[in-house]
């Protein structure tokens, strides 16, 4: 049986506070808070059902993973979607995958990697219609003990959330009488919306990614570290090492060997020749900002933007130059909307420029990029290009694109939320 919990605002407290201070109130104001109350499971019932169940609606889309005939597409905070794309212009969604807190996932052979809050799974995917709980590993992502301001402990597992709006009488400066801990809807965390046959189509990560799967080892970052995990045998990953690498990490994206992590601040590069314990080169510094992070031989593009928990202050690209990775250094910075994720395929750059919609540029010559698309009406949050084939999320779902020829890129498929 679910229980509801609230450790926000005592309503009969609230009632009786408010009553003592409306009378030395001349001109009374009023403001509306939403209160969130968390719904609670069991955890040994939560991890029975970390299983494959029915299809179901896409809700709020958010990382993507591109393996084989399949598309595994993140739900946020709820678990994965797992769709058919035998027929990009046609593709199913067969199944889901009950995560509460999920928000990364990766593929190696039959094994799906996903984040479970602070721990990592490893679940069967031999049979995607079939799939089945793994091996857990614990307190890989430490800073999600805490979500939304609540605390699961050891027992149980936050699986949902109810909202209810909530009327107090203000003061003139704002702050609502008798409560000083805060609002609640200032917690409510929302960026992530506001990445043939099996052998044919590698494992591809969207560049929003915080997993990057390197031949036998997935690097995972967390808040401020890189931590390495033997998956030598898939179903049986192994914790190998933590590297410090700053505050405010989000991102991770691999290249040869060569790892390009995100942060709010900045991009550290790390190389992994010694694939179980990383070690760090150079890093580039920017102004405080989200920002995803795709890169070649020789430049590295980092997208930034405004208007998240990063509390960015610049819309744009910069191209950096990393052929020496100890010294990587600015080429040029592209004015943008609200650039999200990113994805390269050869000279071709695709960007996720929020709801200003999806920007494809000719990248032959950094100093000089040519736009050479822009697809609007959608906002998006991150794409993989591959073979010709893009896929971009959306806020209002999937969708697939053929750009085989760029000066008609033709629109495949979508999946759109609710269905």
């Amino acid at each position: 049986m679910r229980k509801q919990y609230s450790h926000l605002v005592q309503l009969p407290m609230l009632a009786c506070i408010l009553l003592f201070f409306s009378g030395c109130l001349k001109d009374k104001l009023t403001k509306t808070y939403k209160i969130i109350y968390p719904v609670y499971e069991e955890k040994s019932t939560v991890l029975a059902n970390i299983k494959a169940n029915k299809p179901a609606a896409i809700g709020k889309p958010g990382k993507i993973f591109l393996y084989g005939n399949y598309i595994f597409l993140n739900e946020i905070d709820k678990g994965v979607h797992i769709i058919d794309n035998s027929n990009p212009s046609s593709p199913v969604n067969v199944a889901f995958i009950n995560i509460p807190g999920n928000l990364d996932i990766a593929v190696k052979g039959s094994t799906l990697y996903a984040d479970f809050y602070t721990d990592l799974l490893a679940i069967d995917i031999s049979n995607p219609l079939q799939a089945k709980m793994g091996k857990l590993l614990r307190r890989i992502f430490p800073e999600r003990q805490w979500t939304n301001g609540f605390n699961p402990d050891s027992n149980r597992v936050i699986v949902g959330w109810i909202e209810k709006d909530t009327t107090v009488t203000i003061e003139r400066d704002g702050r609502p009488i008798g409560i000083g801990w805060g609002c609640a809807n200032c917690m409510f965390a929302a960026d992530a919306n506001s990445s043939g046959n099996k052998s044919s189509v590698p494992g591809i990560a969207g560049s929003m990614s915080r997993f990057a799967l390197v031949n036998d080892y997935l690097y995972a970052v967390n808040q401020s570290t890189l931590n390495a995990i033997s998956v030598a045998n898939p179903g049986d990953p192994v914790f190998a090492s933590a590297n410090w690498v700053g505050w405010n990490i989000e991102t991770v994206y691999p290249f040869k060997d060569k790892l390009f992590i995100g942060s709010s601040t900045g991009m550290f590069i790390f190389d992994i020749g010694n694939a179980a314990n990383p070690e760090r080169r150079g890093s580039f510094t920017h102004a405080r900002a989200c920002d995803p992070v795709v890169a070649d031989d020789k430049y590295a593009f980092v997208t930034l933007r405004t208007g998240s928990f990063c509390d960015g202050t610049s819309n744009q690209l910069d191209v950096v130059n990393v052929e020496d990775v100890y010294s990587p250094r600015l080429v040029k910075t592209y004015g943008l909307t609200n650039p999200h994720g990113l994805a390269k395929d050869g000279n071709l750059l695709f960007i996720c420029d929020g709801k200003d919609g999806l920007k494809v540029y000719d990248a032959g010559n950094v100093s000089n990029l040519n736009l050479l698309q822009h697809i609007k009406g959608m906002e998006t949050y991150d794409a993989i290009a591959w073979n010709k084939r893009l896929l971009v999320v959306t806020t209002e779902g999937l969708r697939q694109y053929d750009y085989s020829d760029l000066n008609s890129i033709k629109l495949l498929s979508t999946i759109v939320t609710g269905k």
